[in-house]
This record gives C-alpha cells, sequence and structure tokens, in this order.
C-alpha cells in the first residue's frame, strides 16, 4: 500500500530525520501585511514499495495566484556536536544530545525533484513576498507531489494579505559583519574584486535579514582574537606614517558605504578603538611607512599611551570629516571595548578618555552587562545582555539597547539550534513591550573557531569547534558561488522582528495601551527573562492584530 504524505506546518517548527510528523500541527491561515513575507514549511514522508535505493522522487508542483512570489528551500540538516552546555540549560529546548539538526535553507533549483525518503521526513520552507506588496485579500496555495499525470500528495495553505504595509524597522539591528571570514573562506584576497562581490552579496541577506547597521572595519577589528594573536587584515583606512607625521586614504571607506547603501543599510557601527575585555591594548593598525607596509600597533601597544594617542587624535577627526561630509554624522555608532567587566573599569575608563572629547556629540555605546560599570558613567550607551537586562529597565535607562550571546542560555530567548523556533521568535515581542532601541549579535558570519585561531567549514563545525552552542557564531551559511543561505535560526529571528514590526504598526493605529494589551492578555507572562511556552502565542499575537485592522 502507497502512502504519502505533505503537510503545511508552521515556520517555527524543527523537523529532524526522525520527527513524528503526527505531532505537528497542520498550519492553519497565515495572515501577514502586504510588504511581510508569508513563511511556513512543508513536510513530506512516505511508506510505499515505490522506492528505489531508499528514495522515490517526483515533481513538486505549486498552484494559485501567490505562486509567482513563492520561494522554496530545501531545509537540510548539520552535525551539530554542541547543541547545549553540559548541564547548564533549561527545559525549554527541543533537543540537547549531538546529532543531525535541520538548519540551512538551501534554494531549490528549477526542475529538482522531491525526494519522498521512507520514513524520514523532510521540510521545504516556503517564503513568500514582493517588493511591490503582495496583493491584498485571501490567498489559497496547492502544493502537489505528482508522477506524470499522477498526484500522489497535496496540501494548501491559506495567506491572507492586510493591505498595509509595516515600513522599516524601527529600531537600530547590527549582526556584526566579518569579512575576514568571507575572505577566509572563499580564498580571495582581500578587498580583492572578488572579495567585494561576496561581500556585497552577503551585505544584501543581511539586509534583507532587516540588518540596518554594520559593523565597519575602519581597522580589523579588535574582536574574538587570542591575546597575542591575528586576524586577517580587513582595514578599510589606509594608513601613512611618513617623516613623523600621519595621513590617510578613505577610498575603501567610501566604496564600503557605498555598497552599503546599496544594499539597504543605513547605520555604521565603527569597530572598536580598543581591544576586548579589557580595553588593554591597541587593534591591530597597519600602515605606510618609511620602511614598508607594516604593522605599527597592535598587541604590544598600551591602550592609553601617548604613541597611539597620538595616532587616535590625527585619525578621528579626519575619519569623522569623512563622514560628515556625506551627511552621516547621525548615522554613527562607536565603540571603546567590547563586553568590559568591572575588574576592566580602570583600563577602560583611561582609553575613554583618549576619545571622549574626540567624540564629543557622537554616540558610543557597548556591550556590558553590570549596572554598576554604568553608574560610574564611564560608557554613555550601555548595551546589557538579555539576562541581566532587568536592573537596566529599572533604573530606566533611556534608549536601551539589548544583546545575547552563547552566554544567554536560560530562561532567555537566544538563537541555538536546539531551541524551539517560537523562542527564538519571542525576542520581537519582548523589545516591543520594553521600547528597546537596538539589538546587537556578535555573529553574522562568523566562521573561525575560539579566539580566530583557525578557519572552520560552517556545514561541518555549527559550533566554532567547542566555542558556543550550534546556532550562536553564525546566521548564514555560504554557498559555493558566494552568496549567502538562510538558516532556520535566522528565518526564526526575523519573523521576531516582523512581529516588532506589526506590533509597532498596531500602535501607530490603535494605540500603546491597546498593543500592550494583547501581549498581556495571553495568559503567559512576557518579560525578558519569562516567556510563554506555547507555541500558539505568538501566531495568536499575530492574529489580534490582524482582526484589528480587519475591523
Amino acid at each position: 500500500m502507497e502512502n504519502y504524505l505533505i503537510k503545511a506546518v508552521s515556520s517555527d517548527e524543527k523537523v529532524f530525520i526522525d520527527t513524528d510528523v503526527s505531532t505537528l500541527r497542520t498550519l492553519g491561515t497565515l495572515p501577514v501585511f502586504a510588504d511581510e513575507t508569508a513563511r511556513f514549511q512543508l513536510v513530506f514522508t512516505a511508506d510505499t514499495p515505490r522506492f528505489r535505493r531508499n528514495a522515490y522522487k517526483c515533481e513538486l508542483a505549486v498552484e494559485g495566484d501567490l505562486a509567482p512570489y513563492a520561494k522554496l528551500y530545501n531545509v537540510e540538516q548539520v552535525p551539530v556536536r554542541m547543541p547545549v552546555y553540559m548541564e547548564n540549560t533549561d527545559t525549554d529546548y527541543v533537543r540537547t544530545a549531538p546529532g543531525l539538526y535541520p538548519d540551512p535553507l538551501i534554494p531549490r533549483i528549477e526542475g529538482e525533484k522531491l525526494a519522498f525518503v521512507k520514513d524520514e521526513p523532510r521540510a521545504v520552507f516556503v517564503k513568500i513576498s514582493s517588493a511591490d506588496g503582495l496583493p491584498a485579500g485571501s490567498h489559497k496555495l496547492v502544493f502537489k507531489a505528482v508522477d506524470g499525470e499522477e498526484t500522489l500528495a497535496e496540501t494548501s495553505v491559506e495567506v491572507f494579505v492586510i493591505g498595509e504595509k509595516l515600513g522599516k524597522l524601527p529600531i537600530c539591528h547590527t549582526e556584526w559583519f566579518h569579512a575576514d571570514c568571507l575572505a577566509q573562506y572563499y580564498n580571495v584576497e582581500c578587498w580583492s574584486e572578488r572579495h567585494w562581490e561576496i561581500v556585497e552579496s552577503f551585505l544584501r541577506t543581511a539586509a534583507e535579514c532587516h540588518v540596518n547597521t554594520i559593523l565597519t572595519p575602519v581597522f580589523t577589528p579588535p574582536l574574538d582574537t587570542a591575546v597575542g594573536g591575528e586576524r586577517l587584515t580587513t582595514q578599510l583606512v589606509d594608513v601613512y606614517y611618513k617623516n613623523g607625521e600621519y595621513s590617510f586614504g578613505f577610498d575603501k571607506l567610501a566604496r564600503w558605504v557605498d555598497v552599503c547603501h546599496a544594499c539597504g543599510i543605513e547605520y555604521f557601527e565603527i569597530c572598536h578603538f580598543f581591544t576586548q575585555w579589557g580595553a588593554g591594548h591597541a587593534p591591530k593598525i597597519m600602515a605606510h611607512t618609511d620602511s614598508g607596509y607594516r604593522k605599527i600597533f597592535g598587541w604590544e601597544t598600551e591602550a592609553s599611551g601617548e604613541e597611539y594617542s597620538a595616532f587616535l587624535r590625527a585619525f578621528i577627526p579626519e575619519l569623522l570629516k569623512f563622514f560628515e561630509e556625506r551627511g552621516l554624522g547621525k548615522k554613527l555608532f562607536f565603540h571603546i571595548s567590547d563586553e568590559p567587566q568591572l575588574k576592566d573599569l580602570e583600563n577602560y575608563t583611561k582609553a575613554r578618555s583618549v576619545v571622549s572629547g574626540l567624540l564629543k556629540g557622537y554616540t558610543v555605546i557597548d556591550a556590558l552587562s553590570k549596572y554598576e560599570f554604568y553608574e560610574t558613567g564611564v560608557v554613555d550607551k550601555p548595551i546589557p545582555a538579555t539576562n541581566h537586562t532587568d536592573e537596566f529597565i529599572e533604573h530606566k535607562v533611556p534608549d536601551l539597547w539589548v544583546y545575547y550571546c552563547c552566554s544567554q542560555y536560560e530562561n532567555v530567548s537566544n538563537r541555538f539550534l536546539s531551541m524551539p523556533g517560537r523562542r527564538t521568535r519571542v525576542i520581537g515581542a519582548q523589545m516591543y513591550k520594553y521600547d528597546v532601541k537596538g539589538f546587537l549579535h556578535w555573529g553574522f558570519n562568523f566562521y573561525n573557531s575560539r579566539y580566530s585561531v583557525k578557519a572552520i567549514d560552517p556545514y561541518l563545525e555549527t559550533c566554532g569547534e567547542y566555542f558556543t552552542p550550534a546556532g550562536d557564531c553564525f546566521l548564514v551559511y555560504p554557498s559555493r558561488d558566494g552568496k549567502a543561505y538562510s538558516s532556520l535560526h535566522c528565518e526564526h529571528f526575523v519573523e521576531g522582528l516582523d512581529d516588532l514590526r506589526a506590533l509597532k504598526k498596531c500602535e501607530e493605529k490603535f494605540g500603546r495601551e491597546k498593543t500592550l494589551e494583547l501581549l498581556e492578555n495571553a495568559g503567559s507572562e512576557l518579560t525578558f527573562m519569562t516567556y510563554p511556552k506555547d507555541d500558539a502565542y505568538l501566531p495568536g499575537i499575530r492574529q489580534k492584530i490582524y482582526d484589528l485592522f480587519a475591523e
């Protein structure tokens, strides 16, 4: 007896090769705004004698007036050796054991067959969007597994499009972009023409993921680098040190700005002026000198020493002039040092004093998690981790940003592959409730091991060689031809940002009090440390928003 199945399920689901498909809830009507992307998955499996070498391949047909807007992706499995920190989890994980996890979204090519595998569910991720906006109204999409003239299985999805548009993301969103990892993975010279092509492609994907703020390597960023070690030079500013004087060339930086603007990036986050975790040293800076092209600053350079201070006094005014001439002065963010601790307060204070006068009137931000550190007044705009945000909220710190990384693994939202999609997605509702102005994450495409000791293959080393739980190091996978493939955990985060956009749109039309009621009256408390663990919570919030617009 032949038994084929195609089932439409939520985009938030994670379908493993041994998932019991009967436990997955069938997708209901999917409402979206006109400039939003409709996302869902098709799960397919079979138990049939037609198999040849474990799989039976047939056509996948898509019918309906939204079919031209549909893009389909195979949800592939990747090896995860470190899904969680051993003995450091809570109960809201899909799985905690090593194994194959669904994540990369590989675009299906024209004419590609659909492979039914015996007793092994597979998934296709579907995205429906239009640059001009989807047509308003109710639309039915039909998906069929077809063998010649025979339909083996089919399912349908109803998408309801609200005629209004959400507009831009209402917060700043940065995912740290690692240009060196792209040069290493594709084995191209940094800032060669081929490297620029790859960088632009990845930037376009970042913008599609609602990234509107980009880490800009005016110098090689002093991030995730072993003490005494180096990352591949990605310095965009040419430095000249001749006869005891500094001068600068901004041609590559100008191209970077132009490329970012063309891709839809609006804000520029200048890389840190001092080393990570303590602000003790200068970043690696290369210069053209009387004795050739060489490193003039690095781990051997004291952060607040006169030599590096003199350099910054020469450099920063010229950098500001470059951006001001392009009308970007209000689109800049600067950093001192990443994730300083209380023990680093003296070093951080000294480092800040070197540049504070030079950056007067500009926005300086840094990730940190101790309110006592901020209370000293040495940080203009703190970015606390989500599990340390409560104290900043209680003290009404203005225009708050938040971040998370590998350390946020208990009771908070994060993007680990081992977490359910709804847990990743809920960050959008959390940021709306607390009127957060920005979100920062360190890994858009970090394809290195810990401390950047060596490059890794992200398809094989999803944890950066036991650096972080899988899902933290990168959001996208590199394709063979220099493009970025999205991922399940990326789409779940972007869905959260779309929730934030929808809540802001609801506030615009119906007021903040009414919108907050949608979040608070859903049966579970919502804070950064507490969130509903109900698969229906976020879809339910969205349905209430659409119901308001339909009245």
